[in-house]
């Protein structure tokens, strides 16, 4: 499996989910925002979390205009892989490769700690490690992860079963408990939550493993 995982002014999570995908038996390149085109035979994108351009004007907002972000659009058209954590989410909604938006914490203060998270659904690639209903401890850290969408779209994602993760004591407000969803073609997981802070048993905990074994599991043999 080939992993490529995108570095911003601001990324500060790049290097873990390096790691996270390296332990799980991936070859990862580094690609830094200002390249045109990702690597090729790159199986997976990962687009980490920090605060890609110090979080102005809206987090994510001027990362999804980076020169890379037209080459992750484009493989995530045409049907490759694509994992958006945290900030990472951010930016994936602010490219409009998936729904909706990431509001400020409805109690308007940074967030991090551990946090329980349902599994919604194991038919991903992503989640197909986990059985519907897990509840997993993977940390948090974000002052912006209050997903919203309007009532069609909650609609759609929740009758199409695309909700990956839900949050079990809502920690910012997101709607409908929403904390990972799934494009329409189930390539393209956003999360606010960090398993690549949980892929490690020097982490304190490894809930997060199961995510990266599952997308390796499939994808080298792909």
């Amino acid at each position: 499996m080939r992993a490529a995982v995108v570095v911003f002014p601001g990324s500060n999570c790049d290097r873990d989910l390096a790691v996270a995908f390296r332990a799980a038996g991936a070859d990862v390149t580094m690609v830094w925002h200002k390249d045109t085109s990702l690597p090729d035979g790159v199986d997976i994108v990962g687009v980490p979390g920090g605060f890609s351009f110090g979080d102005y004007l809206r987090c994510g907002a001027i990362a999804a205009n980076s020169p890379i972000c037209q080459s992750v659009k484009a493989h995530a058209d045409r049907g490759g892989y694509v994992l958006g954590i945290c900030n990472g989410f951010q930016v994936l909604t602010e490219t409009g490769i998936l729904p909706g938006a990431l509001l400020r914490n409805a109690g308007l203060k940074y967030i991090c700690k551990t946090i329980g998270l349902k599994v919604e659904t194991a038919q991903s690639i992503y989640t197909e490690g986990y059985t519907a209903g897990d509840v997993i401890d993977i940390p948090i850290a974000h002052h912006d992860g209050n997903y919203f969408a309007d009532q069609t779209t909650l609609e759609t994602l929740i009758g199409e079963d695309r909700v990956a993760f839900s949050y079990t004591d809502n920690p910012n407000g997101s709607l409908r408990d929403i904390a990972g969803i799934l494009s329409s073609n189930r390539r393209v997981l956003g999360m606010m939550p960090h398993p690549e802070r949980a892929a490690d048993t020097g982490h304190g905990g490894t809930d997060g493993q199961a995510l990266f074994r599952a997308i390796a599991g499939q994808l080298t043999t792909v």
